[in-house]
């Protein structure tokens, strides 16, 4: 005998399905302002009316600008009463630069909030999807929340521990070399994956470099226009011993923020960027500081002593490694990363959610390292 359907348990999951789908296109909506919404974080909305149809979309566009449900409920005009609201992020519940996203939802008579992803920020917190609730609107949470979760990693990140996500990148050779004996390095990657790179700047907030890149490569550090305004570029100097003239010191393309420690005020110090002292010249000081300032996402493109430092302080989760099929040899050449203090295999740093792809003939090679205390 056939088993009998559950007509209940159908719909369920038929209408479950049907949230997914339209949750799909709401992180796509979002990651239109990758990049732009800093310190706010990426969110995407749809609308659909009482009948099921699609009659809004809008996403985040720019910190101060109106929030995605707003965008949305606005495209949605009278259509939106008696509707669902999809969105990827919790309404928030607060007066910030914009009115609580929940009573715009809650006016424009939406009878269905479905959330991907709990705000973290102490400001919502679950108080957005409560506030629904008491209003009387049906409230459905954990629509692809992972997906949502990776998307915004960035944000989560800087609200839960005070610092911007951290991404580190580099180049180098199939042996593991970022540079001849020499120090010549340009260019180890071919033009795909060097145009890559201006799209991996473009989704950041900021760009970090060390001294001793500045002095060796002289280097632009921009998205060569893939975003505007461009990335704020920051150098960070224990000596100050820095070239009069760099390309970094011209900000009419992009800012710049040169950052160090204490007791360097009688030291020349170049004309043009931002000039910010630290309590110390260290990749965790820095990090709290950019944040304070509203980065939610930086990308270390520093040498092998600065970007060690950075790892060791909890400052890097997430590498970016592109391996070029090309040998450099020699013993004394410059490898990606300076010493860690390791002296056993026990002790080494493993890495998690390994990716690969192919840019052009390049491999790229992505990795999450684990949660490292930076007070420890």
């Amino acid at each position: 005998m056939a088993r009998r359907a559950n007509p209940a348990a159908e719909l369920m999951q038929a209408g479950s399905h049907r949230w997914t789908l339209w949750m799909r296109r709401a992180l796509q909506l979002a990651a239109l302002a990758e990049g732009q919404t800093s310190p706010n974080p990426l969110v995407g909305a749809v609308v659909l009316d009482a009948q099921g149809a699609l009659v809004g979309e809008g996403f985040h566009a720019k910190a101060g600008q109106a929030h995605a449900e707003v965008g949305a409920l606005a495209q949605a005009g009278g259509r939106a009463k008696g509707g669902t609201i999809i969105v990827t992020l919790e309404p928030c519940c607060h007066q910030g630069r914009t009115p609580p996203c929940s009573e715009a939802v809650i006016q424009a008579g939406i009878q269905r909030v479905v959330v991907a992803l709990k705000d973290p920020d102490p400001r919502v917190a679950g108080g957005g999807i409560q506030r629904l609730r008491d209003a009387g609107l049906e409230v459905i949470t954990g629509v692809l929340e992972t997906e949502a979760a990776h998307q915004n990693r960035a944000f989560v990140h800087r609200v839960q521990t005070g610092r911007p996500w951290g991404l580190l990148k580099w180049a180098m050779s199939l042996d593991g070399r970022t540079a001849l004996p020499n120090g010549e390095s340009q260019w180890i990657s071919a033009p795909p994956a060097r145009g890559w790179v201006h799209q991996l700047r473009a989704g950041c907030d900021a760009v970090i470099v060390g001294g001793g890149t500045v002095r060796a490569d002289n280097p632009l550090l921009t998205s060569r226009g893939a975003r505007s305004p461009e990335p704020m570029r920051v150098v960070l100097s224990r000596s100050l011993d820095l070239p009069p003239q760099a390309q970094l010191w011209d900000t009419s393309l992009a800012s710049t923020l040169l950052a160090h420690g204490p007791g360097c005020a009688d030291r020349p110090l170049p004309e043009g960027p931002e000039h910010l002292e630290l309590l110390a010249s260290e990749p965790l000081d820095l990090l709290h500081a950019l944040a304070a300032r509203g980065c939610n996402r930086v990308l270390w493109e520093c040498g092998p002593s600065l970007a060690a430092e950075a790892v060791k302080q909890g400052c890097v989760q997430e590498l970016a490694v592109v391996i070029a099929p090309k040998l450099l040899g020699g013993q004394s050449a410059r490898t990606p990363l300076g010493e860690l203090g390791f002296s056993a295999m026990d002790q080494v740093i493993p890495l998690s959610a390994l990716s690969a792809e192919w840019l052009g003939g390049d491999l790229l090679l992505g990795a999450l390292t684990p949660v490292l205390d930076p007070t420890v």
